[in-house]
């Protein structure tokens, strides 16, 4: 038999569970529709919305590692396992949201009410801590003993990195009891008549920042403050003491005030000296490696782990509700055009090394504006020099950031600073390996298209290389030459160049490197496969033919704290760009990959990363 309460009823409705709310969002329709203004529904709705944005800002600003980074208390990422299992952690106002339309049946009409009772706050305050906190106290050892925690208790300490959404991750019978400790004093107010409107919202509000504030994992409170005043410490708890509880599970439990593990002798008082730790800096690392990302648009600049967790941790869709929030997304990129410098976006740990993202605060258009293109290498120069004071081992460059016409793949940034111990990489000959393989052995005859790019050079030389015959399409017959000169004598008639898509209206294998329209599509002939490598991908307008992804490897197995997904990947699949600067730190090398790709390494770094576990998607 099912252990009871310890599901959610509406566990398997996904977001149908919001229409929950129907009855309450249908009475407080008709409130408002006859003008009565003593109804409760309308302030039941705004404090779900409040609420939920509590956790929601404590959220992002938490996860905002660009300025949190250094007060962090648990250092692990969140990865995709915890999302998945907090991904309903707000059934808890769904529930509380109803428990509490029917209690205020029997609630005074707001038209007997004040708004603001001073009475009201000291009997809520008086019975917050003679009640709740002593409440809660005992019913959270209670929910650590045998069969209370192995059956209820233990989902909630099964998230291993404290987060504000992981408040609201339990079962409903902890959540029912919660409740209990929650209402005492509203109902306690009331009942003494000495209830208000500003009471029940800023009690509730109050009840949910601070924890959030404890669920944070990120210290902000100052130890100076204890240090001065060494009462509050009794009085009010911190992240890094809640966290000591979710990693011991023998001490803290609390719910606000640790005066109560005081007296029921269960403070951990190493909770002020890591306090003091974390405060100062002491969980900040050097990271092992450095991915160099950009902005690539507007709305993918929504998709950041610090915006929505429900987004981030999926593949990239566009979210209708994201277009309600496009004007400050564009708000906040002319502030970033303006002010801002590169910054920390995300992190993940492999194998003992410590990976982290960096992005220019660029967006993709930007890096085609010629005025531009100074203000965007000063920020890729400032960031390697960076990471080189710092101790970084290797700098991977996306996308944009390595562009030809822009620094010559980073060649600029290598030549202009000599003595570099940080490695500039492109990630360029990984990012070949990974188009390379995709190739069918049996394959005799390719269509190319950017073939003079950098990649583009490389895929033919290499392909020539193999008695496949390449149709390199450009019009600088210079450019071609060029290039099928650095090919064997006995393989240069393996490239050929030309300058119509109708040359290649009866080849299979399409690689494509530059923008194709569905008029040029059209000439390929059906059962085309297009492999790509331009960015952004091709519009897949042909339904009788096929169309890979952008190059890109799947991380290691044994990745952890990868929570978050790259513009346009599944989950755990990284760009091939990334993925070279991975096995490049991971391999140890010391030299810099920068400028046109080394055809003849296109193996070693291939099979470099099979032997470190990464894998072709």
């Amino acid at each position: 038999m099912e252990t009871p309460l310890a599901s959610w009823p509406w566990g398997n409705l996904g977001v149908y569970k919001y229409v929950l709310y129907g009855t309450v969002v249908a009475k407080a329709a008709c409130e408002w529709r006859e003008g009565r203004s003593g109804g409760w529904s309308l302030h039941l709705l705004l404090l779900f919305a409040l609420r939920s944005l509590v956790y929601q800002l404590w959220f992002s600003f938490g996860n905002m590692l660009f300025l949190t980074r250094r007060r962090r208390v648990v250092e692990d990422g969140v990865d995709f396992k915890q999302i998945d299992k907090e991904w309903d952690w707000d059934n808890f106002l769904i529930l509380q949201a109803l428990l509490g339309s029917m209690a205020l049946y029997a609630a005074p009409s707001l038209e007997e009410l004040p708004l603001l009772q001073l009475k009201g706050c000291i009997v809520a305050l008086l019975l917050h801590v003679g009640v709740s906190e002593p409440l809660f106290y005992v019913a959270h050892r209670c929910f650590h003993s045998g069969y209370l925690y192995a059956h209820y208790h233990s989902i909630h300490h099964s998230s291993p990195v404290p987060q504000p959404l992981t408040a609201g991750f339990a079962t409903p019978l902890e959540h029912l009891v919660l409740s209990a400790v929650m209402a005492a004093p509203l109902l306690g107010a009331f009942a003494m008549g000495h209830g208000s409107l500003s009471l029940v919202y800023g009690y509730v509000l109050i009840f949910d920042f601070l924890r959030s504030m404890g669920y944070s994992n990120v210290e902000v409170l100052p130890a100076r403050l204890f240090d001065a005043l060494p009462v509050l410490r009794y009085l009010i708890y911190s992240p890094t003491y809640l966290s000591l509880h979710h990693k011991e599970k023998n001490c803290n439990f609390c719910l606000f005030m640790p005066v109560f593990d005081l007296l029921g002798k269960t403070i951990d008082n190493k909770a002020w000296d890591l306090h003091k730790e974390i405060r100062s800096g002491g969980n900040d690392r050097v990271p092992d490696f450095v991915f160099l990302a950009h902005v690539v648009d507007v709305i993918s600049s929504m998709h950041v782990p610090f915006v929505f967790r429900s987004v981030s941790s999926m593949p990239f869709t566009n979210y209708f509700f994201l277009l309600l929030l496009w004007p400050i997304a564009f708000s906040v990129m002319l502030l970033m055009w303006a002010f801002s410098k590169t910054f920390l976006l995300s992190f993940y740990n492999l194998r003992g090394q410590l990976h982290q993202t960096w992005v220019v605060p660029r967006y993709g258009f930007q890096y085609f504006l010629p005025f531009a293109r100074k203000g965007i290498n000063d920020q890729i120069e400032l960031a390697i020099l960076r990471a080189d004071k710092l101790g970084v081992k290797v700098v991977s460059l996306a996308a944009l950031n390595k562009n030809e016409s822009l620094n010559g793949g980073g060649t600029m940034f290598v030549s202009k600073h000599p003595d570099l111990k940080v490695r500039v990489v492109h990630g360029n000959t990984l990012t070949a390996a990974v188009i390379l393989n995709e190739i069918p052995r049996d394959v005799k005859e390719v269509f190319l298209t950017g073939a003079t790019s950098k990649l583009g050079r490389a895929i033919a030389l290499y392909l020539c290389k193999k008695n496949i015959r390449v149709l390199m399409l450009t019009l600088s017959t210079e450019r071609f030459l060029k290039i099928q000169k650095e090919a064997p004598e006995d393989c240069q008639h393996h490239l050929v160049q030309v300058t119509k898509y109708q040359a290649a209206q009866h080849c299979k294998t399409w690689i494509v490197g530059k923008w194709l329209s569905p008029r040029e599509q059209r000439w390929a002939p059906p059962g085309t496969h297009f492999h790509q490598f331009v960015v952004p991908p091709i519009i897949g307008f042909r339904r009788d033919c096929t169309y890979g992804s952008l190059a890109a490897m799947r991380l290691p197995k044994d990745v952890r704290g990868l929570g978050s997904c790259e513009y346009t990947m599944e989950r755990g699949v990284v760009h091939a760009c990334h993925a070279g600067g991975v096995v490049h730190c991971l391999e140890g090398w010391t030299h810099h990959e920068v400028g046109a790709i080394d055809v003849d390494r296109i193996d070693v770094v291939w099979r470099a990363a099979l032997k470190h576990g990464l894998t072709p998607v």
